[in-house]
């Protein structure tokens, strides 16, 4: 098994700035940025000690798949791609709020419902819905941006009462947030799947709204099997799904959920492989297409040096 990116650290001519976030280590120069997806791999808010092999790549290239499909419903960050791990783009100044949309009864809100709530983020949600079941419309339930701990849930009246983001654009961020969840619960029914809940992250650039980070991937998203979803909930089985869910799900049956004192379990050699295979698995379900493993023996020299023969070309 090959070793995971668990970190970058260049200095880049030019550079203006440099974050490492909870899996994307991000490259600032004047106007552009380069975002390396690194194998890092996160679960309640909390980053895992070991990386997964070949995750960047798979969270890469789907976001660059799906930024592409949805470009005609809102412009996008992204400008090209030096690398399968590297994404360069424009520096927008990010909105201090996810906009998280459920179509589903699963995950943060099915527990939420199980603990006796029936308001998530100021939506009211009916009784008597069972785990993963199909919401009456789509919700949208927004989270604040943390940059360290736990993002939290906010309402729209909260939003808009501390003034996070104007009225005017909440407006046209929760427009383009349910226009990009019907688009892609569209392209995820052509591959046999359901878009449970997704979560979608804006910014601006020259006072424009564009679409930033990823979209799709199962770091951002839930999907389940469309085949054999209705016989499931009939039955009250688990769906079979398509996520992150699975680390989470391991994690709580090894005792953790990123609660104070809680230790995080071994991973091992075995765990970190079975992680790699589900993303890998998640890429060609998701995308239709196999997906081609990058293979050397040092791939952080490998984006290293593709970063820096694209700035060279274009006078970065």
């Amino acid at each position: 098994m090959i070793e995971g990116v668990k970190e970058t650290n260049f200095q880049f001519p030019n550079q203006t700035g440099f974050y490492s976030g909870k899996v994307r280590d991000i490259y600032f120069f004047k106007d552009k940025l380069a975002m390396v997806a690194t194998d890092r791999i996160s679960a309640f808010d909390v980053i895992l000690p070991r990386p997964i092999p070949y995750k960047g790549q798979v969270l890469n290239q789907i976001a660059q798949k799906f930024l592409e499909a949805t470009k005609d419903v809102v412009p996008n960050w992204i400008t090209d791609s030096p690398d399968p791990n590297v994404s360069i783009g424009l520096k927008c100044q990010p909105y201090a709020v996810e906009m998280v949309i459920r179509g589903y009864l699963a995950g943060h809100a099915w527990r939420e419902y199980r603990e006796g709530k029936r308001t998530l983020c100021g939506v009211s949600l009916p009784e008597g819905l069972k785990e993963n079941d199909k919401l009456p419309t789509p919700i949208i339930t927004p989270t604040t941006k943390a940059k360290e701990g736990h993002d939290e849930d906010i309402s729209r009246e909260e939003i808009l009462r501390q003034g996070i983001v104007a009225e005017a654009e909440y407006v046209q961020l929760e427009k383009y947030t349910r226009a990009l969840f019907e688009r892609g619960t569209e392209i995820a029914a052509k591959q046999g799947l359901i878009l449970v809940d997704t979560k979608y992250e804006f910014g601006k650039f020259n006072n424009e709204i564009y679409l930033i980070d990823e979209i799709h991937t199962p770091d951002s998203s839930r999907y389940f099997y469309k085949e054999g979803y209705e016989s499931r909930q009939a039955s009250g089985e688990k769906q079979k799904q398509l996520s992150k869910e699975f680390v989470r799900q391991w994690l709580i049956e090894n005792g953790f959920q990123g609660k104070e004192g809680q230790e995080i379990p071994t991973m091992t050699n075995e765990v970190v492989q079975s992680i790699s295979d589900r993303y890998i698995e998640l890429y060609e379900k998701v995308t239709g297409e196999t997906f081609q493993k990058q293979t050397g023996t040092n791939v952080v020299e490998r984006i290293e040096k593709n970063i820096k023969n694209y700035l060279a070309k274009h006078n970065l």
